[in-house]
């Protein structure tokens, strides 16, 4: 027996049978949540790439690329259905480095196609593994190979399929821990954590959310128990060119020996957060996996039953607002001497002649970038949805501010449009606010943009709740 929750369900005999498997033990308690009419199913499917195909996450120039050359661990696509009465939802996540939303959408509409799920109920998520493909435009950080492109999205699609099909009647514990060590603020070393996020927090600091949450579906029938877990953290522990999960493919297995429990994970508000204690930049991997595997166990072992219903989702476009003073300044200056041009935020010379004659008769007339917001309720938790890299300021505050006991706030899905940083990047000229936007072909956003996104995902969740 591997763990045991501190607070037990009074439904033995339902879950007896789904939780055995786990190593669950669960018996009667006072405190206990009543039963629910959710069902739950899951699906894992293989999405292991081919040698030789670009890498994306690190810069390359153009004849140097970062391709396939090993696989360090198998890589999949994992969906998570969910019903309750008429309403059904799919979360998946991806072992990639990040998913357009042309491709999400592609997805969606497969998935309702195929499994019966609306479209606007479909999530597609990525862990923003470094040591996978990316799948949008990425100026010289890695081409899109458009063939296992088409079979990502295939085998997604079939993963949501055959987790509909698995659906069975279910219970929800969840479970949190710090994983103090697993994360750190890679801006600066003055950051503070979620233990001191408070009603005055502000965005004039740089924060660090050390929290994991865990959830847990115990099931009914002999099905076996289904762990989905939240952290934030930048999956960048390798940069070779050896493909895999990276840190969270290492737990997962830890996990899958210890426990007998298949983890599946959601990526947070990293923005600013890479893996590890700080003492390694990018994060070392075996320092990262001891500090983020035992938390994630301690998650596992605080878990307790909650409110499973309703079960509701909620879609909404939202505008971020580009800076495009900012922008035509950007232009100004590289016309004018295209030789200073070549260092810092422009990268090289290659890269900034690269992104100039992609930009010079940008349409000046688009103001905003339109984005998918989304969340999903299931009782008393929250799960919003965003398709950037928040700085950490932000996802605490989604959560501070939300109206549901339990909040996750779940980047790089159904798109991705790089960095929501504080004002305080932008004054600085800091390679989030700076660089990132030449990398995906976007202007700047405003300085005001992530606290605009954080605020209309708050409202997502007022309106759920």
């Amino acid at each position: 027996m591997s763990f045991k929750p501190n607070r037990t369900m009074g439904r033995r005999a339902f879950l007896a049978a789904g939780a055995g498997a786990a190593g669950l033990v669960l018996g009667a308690s006072p405190g206990s949540a009543a039963p629910s009419g959710l069902r739950a199913g899951e699906a894992t499917v293989e999405i292991t790439p081919p040698l030789g195909i670009e890498m994306g996450g690190f810069h390359r120039s153009p004849g140097n690329e970062r391709r396939i050359r090993g696989i360090r661990q198998p890589t999949f696509a994992r969906a998570l259905v969910l019903q309750c009465g008429s309403t059904t939802v799919a979360v998946c996540s991806l072992d990639v480095a990040c998913v357009g939303r042309e491709m999400a959408d592609r997805i969606r509409n497969d998935a309702a196609r195929e499994a019966g799920i609306p479209p606007d109920h479909v999530r597609v998520a990525s862990t923003h593994t470094h040591s996978m493909p990316g799948f949008c435009f990425l100026r010289q950080w890695g081409a899109i190979p458009r063939d296992f492109m088409a079979v990502v999205e295939r085998r997604t699609v079939e993963a949501v399929r055959r987790a509909k099909a698995d659906l069975a009647p279910a219970e929800l514990l969840v479970g949190k821990s710090r994983a103090a060590g697993g994360n750190h603020n890679r801006t600066t070393k003055t950051f503070k954590t979620d233990e001191q996020f408070g009603p005055k927090a502000t965005d004039d600091q740089r924060w660090l959310d050390t929290t994991i949450h865990a959830m847990l579906f115990p099931r009914a029938a002999g099905k076996r128990t289904l762990l989905w877990y939240h952290f934030s953290a930048h999956a960048v522990c390798y940069a070779d060119e050896m493909a895999g999960p990276d840190w969270p493919g290492e737990v997962a297995q830890l996990v899958r020996e210890s426990d007998k429990l298949e983890a599946s994970f959601l990526q947070g508000h990293c923005g600013d957060v890479n893996p590890g204690d700080g003492k390694d930049w990018r994060g070392e991997i075996r320092q990262t996996v001891s500090a983020i595997y035992p938390a994630l166990r301690q998650a596992i072992a605080n878990a307790s039953p909650v409110k499973a219903e309703p079960l509701g989702s909620v879609r909404s476009e939202f505008r971020v607002p580009y800076d495009l003073e900012r922008f035509k300044d950007w232009l100004a200056r590289y016309r004018r001497d295209p030789k200073q041009c070549v260092s810092g935020e422009w990268v090289d010379a290659g890269f900034a002649e690269d992104w100039f004659r992609g930009n010079a008769n940008r349409d000046l007339s688009q103001t905003h970038l339109p984005i998918t917001l989304s969340a999903i309720r299931l009782g008393d938790v929250g799960i919003v949805f965003h398709p950037a890299e928040l700085y950490s300021f932000y996802g605490l505050a989604i959560r501070r501010d939300s109206p549901l006991p339990h909040t996750l706030v779940t980047g790089y899905t159904d798109g991705i449009i790089g960095y929501l940083p504080d004002p305080k990047a932008y004054a600085a000229g800091e390679y989030a606010a700076i660089t990132v936007p030449k990398i995906l072909d976007y202007p700047p956003f405003a300085p005001d943009a992530a606290r605009q996104t954080a605020a209309a995902a708050s409202a997502l969740l007022r309106r759920l709740a």
